[in-house]
């Protein structure tokens, strides 16, 4: 797996180079805000086997992005994985884009989905052990099973609440693309693979709002 520099993915960007660069948040994140030449692929829908198949010029770099990096990182191992040897992840993703000065296209506030994943396991520990206290002490598997599940998580780098949460109602939204189109997370699944994201770094698809 390598990395990219917010101000290696600017130099690129510059020069106009081309090159594939998927955000990997859910559809929600990415419409409070993305960067400009970045396309959504969420995790919980991203086909890496296919992606890699239907690449149409493997030689072009690809570049994962997500909020600070950790979904980036397991998106870009996957790849590897089946394949991409030229996949890249931004370091401090688009948190750190925006910290360095960089242009970011802004819309409706989502909350992120660590912060919800943080908010159901800290709801569901309090719960649990309130019932466990007062209704039945067999009721303490609850966050038995939610401190269980966080050691996994940290063991396997991979956060099966975080891809639940990812899928519910308020994480899916209609995004707009290309021309006057909508894309929902629904279609970003099934095109999840295509490589219509390759593009020239300096086209710019949608309004920009100075970071």
């Amino acid at each position: 797996m390598k990395e990219i520099t917010v101000e290696q993915l600017m130099q690129w960007h510059e020069r106009g180079e081309t090159m594939e660069v998927i955000d990997v948040r859910t559809p929600a994140e990415y419409r409070e805000k993305h960067i400009p030449f970045a396309k959504n692929v969420p995790l919980e829908s991203f086909n890496p086997n296919e992606f890699v198949q239907q690449r149409c010029d493997s030689s072009i770099p690809v570049v994962i992005v997500c909020r600070t990096g950790r979904r980036a990182t397991q998106a870009c191992r996957q790849l590897k994985s089946c394949g991409l040897e030229n996949g890249y992840v931004l370091v401090g993703g688009t948190e750190a884009w925006e910290a360095e000065g960089h242009d970011v296209v802004r819309g409706k506030k989502a909350m992120s989905l660590e912060q919800q994943v943080r908010i159901a396991a800290g709801t569901m520990v309090f719960v649990g052990t309130l019932l466990g206290a007062f209704v039945h002490p067999a009721l303490l598997v609850i966050p038995a099973f939610v401190g269980m599940g966080l050691v996994y998580a940290g063991v396997t780098d991979s956060c099966p609440m975080a891809m639940l949460i990812a899928k519910m109602p308020w994480n899916q939204v209609t995004l707009q693309c290309e021309g006057s189109c909508s894309k929902t997370s629904e279609e970003s699944k099934a095109g999840a693979g295509t490589p219509h994201f390759a593009q020239r770094a300096s086209r710019r698809e949608e309004e920009v709002v100075h970071g």
